[in-house]
């Protein structure tokens, strides 16, 4: 029930966020909505549109417009880089996460230290309202294994074997390896508010 493009706009579900929905504008003015997306098997390039097995499928070679839901990806944007924020104020390595619509989280190695909750949302505030840069850069597999600091995720592993690894730099914030999805700046977050702080085991922090 899946379809790939020659090109594609959609984002495909990976790294803790939500794949991208939508829709395919056929030739002859129908429309097929796309689901959910998903990594392929024939590297970091082949993105799969997922439709409803009722759908007719298009041609082979058959020219179609992919058109994302972008409030929702925008709304996915602004939580993906209020984490990365949030990786900047906690200290620890990161053990899992999600990215959802309106919310996410973070699990953190901490078992010695109390976090407070109040403090944290402050700073994330501070920095969303500071307006900071946020763009991709690209290293080279070897200069990511000789600076193992930039790898925050103890679980997840930066995808290396293709010769560069993609990294997302907020200005004076946060550099680390990151496929997702960002906003262009801190200041396209708006405000955030930390709901709760949880104990996951004895080490874990969510």
């Amino acid at each position: 029930n899946g379809l790939r493009l020659d090109r594609t706009v959609f984002h495909p579900m990976g790294g803790g966020q939500p794949g991208d929905t939508g829709h395919l504008l056929l030739e002859d003015g129908r429309r097929i909505a796309v689901l959910d997306t998903r990594k392929g098997d024939g590297g970091p390039d082949d993105v799969v549109h997922l439709v409803a097995d009722t759908e007719t499928r298009p041609a082979a070679g058959q020219t179609v417009t992919a058109s994302i839901d972008w409030e929702r990806r925008h709304r996915l944007m602004r939580m993906h880089t209020c984490l990365h924020l949030l990786c900047a104020v906690v200290p620890g390595d990161v053990t899992g996460g999600q990215v959802s619509d309106g919310k996410g989280r973070l699990d953190f190695n901490l078992p010695d230290r109390t976090l407070d909750k109040t403090e944290i949302e402050a700073a994330l505030n501070r920095l969303s309202a500071e307006d900071h840069a946020v763009a991709p850069r690209w290293i080279s597999d070897e200069e990511l294994a000789a600076q193992p600091d930039l790898v925050r995720t103890m679980s997840v592993k930066p995808p290396s074997g293709y010769g560069k690894v993609r990294l997302l730099e907020i200005e004076g914030v946060d550099l680390q390896p990151c496929g997702g999805t960002h906003v262009a700046r801190t200041g396209e977050i708006g405000p955030v508010t930390v709901l709760k702080i949880e104990s996951k085991g004895k080490q874990n922090r969510r």
